[in-house]
């Protein structure tokens, strides 16, 4: 297991992007909450390079391509190049030394494929980090895993800024997949935590589901927080997003306070502190797949 914890080489915080400050530990039913926040607290630091260096790191012959992605050797790409079973950008190209940008949509008989090392980033997301992998937003979750791997990793459904908890990043696509089909998904566990106390008959009508301009909303599974006040409640659900936690409350008036990701699956935050992140081992890896 390799995790970033954001230290310099005496072990000391770095102190680049590092935020301090006392917080409230909302999760009772997961988690394990540090007052600090990495966020490019030992970030690479970009070299320059020549434009020629440049542009041929952002090519790659289709054969090298297929064969980096695990499905076989470079020789049998070329065979399966010359039968037309790849595509580039949704064209099938027989053509021998072809050459394709990192960023192009490759597929090999119908499935997209990665040149790049599989990647699997697990991070226990603070307050205050937007999930996008755009410029231009402030600060992103990927300031937070900008030094988990050389692959490009993205993450698997949204948290919003002032959201927290567990959010997976990978290249992955069919972990995507997992998390985007709409019949299965992947079950999340949020700790919520709300202004006012809910109400018996609110968790009664969440719990069965209800409309909302004509659209059924329903969750897996939702709960008080044991020894907690009733503001406080658990909630499954298996969207990638959780802009349904706020379309339930806010259609129920209660004002949300905190949202915590406290599980995703079997996935939990332990040993990861908030604003840090771990690569996933074999055993976690392989629960996700066989979900």
């Amino acid at each position: 297991m390799s995790r970033h914890q954001g230290t310099n080489r005496k072990g000391k915080p770095s102190g680049r992007g590092q935020r301090s400050g006392a917080k409230k530990n909302f999760s009772r039913t997961s988690g394990n909450d540090n007052t600090k926040s990495f966020a490019r607290g030992n970030a690479p630091v970009k070299t320059s390079s020549s434009n020629q260096s440049k542009s041929n790191s952002d090519e790659i012959r289709l054969n090298k391509y297929v064969a980096n992605s695990g499905m076989c050797s470079r020789r049998e790409a070329d065979v399966h190049i010359a039968t037309g079973l790849v595509t580039v950008n949704g064209k099938v190209v027989t053509e021998m030394g072809y050459k394709v940008k990192i960023g192009d949509e490759v597929r090999y008989d119908g499935s997209r494929i990665n040149p790049e090392k599989k990647a699997y980033v697990l991070l226990n997301k603070p307050k205050g980090f937007a999930t996008t992998t755009s410029e231009g937003k402030g600060r992103t979750v990927m300031d937070l895993v900008a030094n988990a791997t050389n692959s490009r990793i993205k993450p698997v459904g949204r948290l919003g800024r002032n959201s927290k908890g567990l959010l997976l990043f990978t290249n992955d696509e069919a972990i995507v997949n997992k998390f985007t089909n709409s019949k299965n998904g992947v079950p999340r566990l949020f700790h919520i935590e709300l202004s006012k106390n809910l109400k018996l008959e609110d968790l009664k009508k969440i719990q069965t589901g209800f409309k909302i301009d004509d659209k059924l909303i329903s969750v897996e599974e939702i709960s008080y927080i044991d020894g907690a006040s009733k503001k406080e409640i658990g909630l499954k659900i298996k969207n990638t997003g959780n802009t349904i936690i706020r379309t339930i409350f806010e259609h129920l008036n209660y004002d949300i306070v905190s949202v915590d990701c406290v599980a995703i699956a079997h996935l939990t935050k332990k040993d990861i502190p908030r604003g840090h992140w771990k690569h996933l081992t074999e055993q976690e890896l392989n629960g996700l797949k066989m979900l």
